[in-house]
């Protein structure tokens, strides 16, 4: 009698198990197709307001720069935290590999570590390369869109293009163009081009994660004092 209570007892324990791993897969179904539809229902607006609305993102990117003569192909992570805390991390190519750029909204940090250096610019006016970050895009549009200048929304194969023209900008850059998935939201690429749509800067979003940095997390680096130059 005792053993069959303890097999009924264990079946009964392996019945609750597998409830609580169906809810939980079922919440979890729910969740992802709530997700979806609320993607899929969302207006060009709103997914417009949405991308200008970004507080902070960590991404991977490819980029491509197509010069008069060559073509060079970087690896970089970069993050982000709104208004001006920036950091850029060359992976590849393999002779610049490892080179952070750090500001924390005051100083421009430099580090290299494969030489073990370290240089600081302090009360640095620091501005970064427009054609290699997001959040110059965002402002771009932003701005153009303020002040009544050519903005462009609109949907073409499942993907939302946001585009803004460089009117006032260098004689090289007339266009900057993002690109998101519809169906899933994500940032796919920003393109930059001249006046004759010639592909300047090619940014191909391999991950990126928006939202969720903090100041702390981008600034958490510890410097020592040996290899540091400071100016």
């Amino acid at each position: 009698m005792k053993s069959k209570k303890l097999i009924i007892f264990g079946i009964v324990v392996i019945l609750i198990t597998l409830a609580i791993i169906l809810c939980f897969f079922l919440k979890n179904a729910n969740k992802n197709l709530n997700i979806g539809d609320n993607l899929n229902n969302k207006t060009l607006q709103e997914i417009e307001e949405y991308i200008l609305n970004i507080s902070s993102y960590e991404a991977e990117v490819e980029i491509t720069v197509e010069g008069n003569k060559n073509t060079t192909k970087y690896l970089l992570s970069q993050e982000y935290v709104s208004p001006n805390i920036e950091k850029q991390v060359i992976k590849e190519p393999s002779n610049i590999q490892g080179l952070e750029t750090i500001y924390d909204g005051n100083k421009l940090t430099i580090q290299n570590s494969k030489l073990n250096l370290t240089t600081i610019y302090e009360n640095y006016s620091y501005l970064t390369d427009n054609f290699l970050w997001l959040h110059s895009f965002i402002e771009d549009y932003r701005n153009a869109k303020s002040s009544g200048k050519k903005t462009k929304l609109y949907e073409e194969n499942n993907q939302v293009i946001m585009e803004v023209e460089l009117s006032d900008g260098t004689p090289y850059v007339a266009n900057k163009k993002l690109v998101i998935d519809r169906l899933t939201g994500n940032i796919q690429k920003l393109v930059v081009q001249d006046k004759n749509q010639k592909n300047l800067v090619y940014i191909l979003y391999k991950e990126i994660k928006m939202n969720s940095l903090k100041k702390e997390g981008v600034l958490a680096f510890c410097l020592h004092n040996d290899g540091i130059t400071q100016y």
